[in-house]
């Protein structure tokens, strides 16, 4: 396996421009594919041509049967896998760095010319990418990416190699180079270990696809509740404009839209108190 330190600090970047599930999907690429892959990966495959063996003396027929059994080696095509499915991550990681920087020289531009009263758009007061705007279309589409890449190498994956089970023996009737009648039995290699550490990449490669669609609704939830926010914030300053507080109206209230209630007028309790006195002369010229 190749050095792959390059390509995690590269990733390891994209951390501090992702969110909390982003992260976790970084972590499970970096430990559960990279990190298993480098360090097991020439422990099970490191023998699959040398240990492979056919009862046939043919020449080339061994050859030709290891080709029709393994059209490609696993441990190639799980490295194009995470090469291309990290791609899209580090092409939004040179789209927000490019974004960032510009926005930065702006920003600088506009403190040179004395205005300090604007405040930068993806970023926040201690550095922290806010993905929002064009970074947010850019963060989902590299998502949508990811899916679609991690789908179409697990299909693929069947396609080329058919069965994720690896026999230990199986009898190979190509010919030529084998004898065309009787053909030649070959046998594989370490078939158990082989099986479970196709199981256990194709599982990553589920949790991946899983934690990508959760992170994608994650996005989705936040953007509609600050949308709901702005709305909310936008009517409160509407109904603030239309109907200004005034001390004389009394309180306000919060059940009729933060319309101001009406004094009770003042003729309903003098009122009564007059309809009292009347009825109390009433009642003494009636004793008299």
């Amino acid at each position: 396996m190749g050095d792959w330190s390059y390509l995690s600090s590269l990733l390891d970047k994209v951390q501090s421009h992702s969110t909390v599930v982003g992260k976790i999907w970084m972590s499970v690429l970096f430990l559960f594919r990279i990190f298993v892959l480098g360090a097991a990966a020439d422990q099970v495959w490191g023998d699959e041509v040398s240990e492979f063996y056919c009862d046939s003396l043919e020449p080339g027929c061994a050859h030709a049967c290891y080709n029709w059994m393994f059209p490609m080696s696993y441990v190639h095509y799980w490295v194009l896998q995470i090469t291309f499915v990290s791609t899209p991550t580090l092409l939004y990681l040179g789209h927000a760095i490019h974004i960032i920087h510009k926005e930065k020289r702006m920003m600088e531009q506009l403190h040179a010319n004395g205005n300090t009263q604007r405040k930068p758009k993806y970023t926040n007061d201690r550095g922290k990418v806010k993905i929002k705007g064009i970074l947010f279309c850019t963060y989902m589409t590299q998502l949508v990416l990811k899916i679609i890449l991690e789908v179409g190498f697990g299909v693929g994956q069947f396609y080329i190699f058919g069965s994720i089970f690896i026999v230990s023996y199986f009898h190979c009737t190509i010919s030529p180079p084998c004898a065309r009648f009787s053909g030649a039995l070959c046998y594989v290699s370490r078939p158990t270990e082989k099986t479970i550490f196709i199981f256990f990449m194709l599982v990553v490669s589920g949790i991946s696809v899983l934690l990508n669609i959760i992170e994608i609704i994650y996005l989705l939830c936040n953007k509609m509740r600050h949308n709901r926010k702005q709305v909310l914030a936008q009517k409160r300053v509407v109904t603030s404009h239309n109907y200004p507080p005034n001390p004389a109206l009394g309180p306000v209230s919060s059940q009729h839209g933060g319309l101001p209630l009406p004094p009770l007028p003042a003729w309903g309790v003098t009122g009564l108190c007059s309809d009292e006195k009347h009825i109390d002369s009433i009642t003494k010229e009636k004793g008299t």
